[in-house]
């Protein structure tokens, strides 16, 4: 394999809906542990313990999902107990870059490459794979 040019995980947006949904049940779950019911206060304890969950899970995935560009190939490495691996070369490939408006914002993308689409690409790594055209 070719030593990496330039190294990245997916830009950190890409936990912005799962923090989001687990700020949601952990507030509802304070909402419940406040109320003078056992009942809705054990289902608050549930539901602050699936918050967490959702947090522990959306961070290790986001840590273990890996995007390199190395002198002949984009690669994207993913998986948290068994690893994955996809990549294409960057001879002859057309790349194309789709940017939201909140992406052009805070410097995020999706990269096509032929059957490869990674979602929430740093800026850097897209520049980068825009000047090899």
């Amino acid at each position: 394999m070719d030593t990496p040019v330039l190294e990245a995980h997916r830009h950190g947006i890409a936990l912005a809906r799962p923090l989001s949904r687990a700020l949601t049940l952990a507030v509802a779950g304070a909402v419940c542990l406040w109320a003078p019911w056992t009942a809705t206060a054990a289902a608050g304890a549930v539901l602050l313990g699936l918050a967490a969950v959702i947090v522990v899970i959306a961070v290790a995935r986001w840590e273990r999902t890996h995007l390199s560009v190395t002198g002949s190939a984009l690669v994207i490495e993913h998986g948290f107990l068994s690893r994955r691996s996809a990549s294409i070369s960057l001879s002859g490939t057309v790349f194309e870059v789709e940017r939201t408006m909140l992406g052009r914002i805070l410097g995020y993308g999706t990269v096509v490459a032929g059957e490869l689409e990674i979602d929430w690409v740093p800026r850097r790594l897209t520049r980068l794979l825009q000047q090899r055209k």
